[in-house]
């Protein structure tokens, strides 16, 4: 089987990933809710988790480092937490629902919401968002990387388009682990990750870091282990966000996840490069080929074929030739409406996948273009 459908959840780990998950597993206690040994030596790992994601993003301190089951937790959190009736927001229509039902939510209640739309190459129009910021324009929220097509917008550019008092929330969703992301650097008040993509973590990781100008409220209450006399939440954080126990197997994995890539971040970067321009340029030379998406280190083509559904080809590529892309509007509708598409076929690579893969899926699409 060849899995190109990495955008969704990477299918490959590192083995380093999967050995700390099994220790993790056979051995723990709920961190920071004992003083027992154990309990203790799991809250130390927990903590070493936050500091190597503030270290690895460019963070503002641990923290503000809050784990979550995935990125929509995350940027629930970073939205819902933020924003009040009467505020407005400028999103782009590149987001995932991940994005836009938050923001429908917010509208709903009184928030108001502004999208930017694409140029004519399909990426985010910087000039027509930062057109769009005003006086009470509380924050924009916008992808590091549309995972529909892989473009992605230039940060810093649009950081200094936008009043430096606006807050800038990113969803890292697709970029996190794939390209060099540093918070202070970038001017980002809060970046969204998802630990189980690029991060190499398992699924149920995720995290939100933020910078102090932004003051977070929950969106979940419960149990601390802290402060626990009192019926409000905590107002410190991250105790303030993380309410239950917290997810160790999935934090250990983010932690190893991120060591991993310490190790071979520049590597895995060319290569994710070069498998995704080998597969852009092979699908670029088929006449009955619709693409997408341009050469881009997120491992993301996009394409149709044309005279086809996009999940008859995905179909085809799974019952006969053993090939796991994904098709439809992937949770992005108003980026299909912008590209004037009720669909595409996506594969998505990772720095796991080979040449070999790469070359038999150009195969058997062309196989499948052929039988039209």
């Amino acid at each position: 089987m060849i899995y190109f459908d990495n955008a969704a959840t990477g299918g490959t780990k590192p083995c380093e990933v999967i050995n700390a998950v099994t220790a993790a597993l056979q051995v723990c206690a709920n961190p920071g809710r004992s003083s027992h040994s154990l309990s203790v030596a799991c809250s130390e790992r927990v903590y070493a988790c936050r500091r190597l994601l503030c270290e690895f993003f460019g963070g503002y301190s641990c923290e503000r480092v809050v784990f979550t089951k995935n990125c929509t937790e995350a940027l629930n959190l970073a939205l819902l937490g933020t924003l009040r009736a009467g505020d407005h927001v400028v999103s782009t229509v590149a987001e995932h629902n991940s994005v836009l039902r938050p923001l429908q939510y917010s509208e709903d209640t009184g928030v108001s919401v502004s999208l930017a739309p694409l140029t004519a190459r399909g990426e985010v129009d910087i000039a027509a968002l930062a057109a769009m910021v005003r006086a009470d324009t509380k924050a924009v929220v916008i992808t590091l990387a549309s995972n529909v097509t892989g473009a992605a917008p230039d940060i810093s550019k649009l950081r200094s388009a936008i009043p430096p008092r606006t807050l800038l929330i990113c969803d890292g969703a697709q970029a996190c682990g794939h390209t060099n992301i540093d918070m202070k650097a970038s001017g980002i008040d809060a970046l969204a990750v998802a630990g189980h993509k690029g991060m190499h973590g398992i699924q149920g990781s995720g995290a939100l870091l933020f910078s102090s100008r932004m003051n977070i409220s929950p969106v979940m209450y419960g149990g601390t282990g802290s402060d626990s006399y009192n019926l409000h939440m905590p107002d410190f954080y991250p105790d303030k966000l993380e309410s239950g126990t917290l997810n160790y197997p999935a934090i250990i994995s983010l932690a190893e996840g991120v060591l991993y890539l310490k190790s071979h971040f520049n590597e895995d970067r060319d290569k994710l490069f070069y498998l995704t321009r080998m597969l852009c340029e092979g699908l670029g030379k088929n006449p009955l080929i619709a693409l997408y998406s341009r050469p881009n280190y997120y491992g993301i083509v996009a394409f149709n074929v044309k005279g086809m559904q996009s999940g008859q080809v995905a179909g085809v590529l799974s019952e006969d030739y053993s090939v796991c892309v994904r098709a439809g509007l992937h949770c992005a509708p108003l980026m299909h409406q912008a590209l004037g598409t009720n669909g595409l076929v996506r594969a998505s690579l990772s720095a796991f996948n080979t040449e070999r893969e790469a070359e038999l899926f150009l195969s058997a699409v062309n196989a499948i273009t052929k039988q039209m």
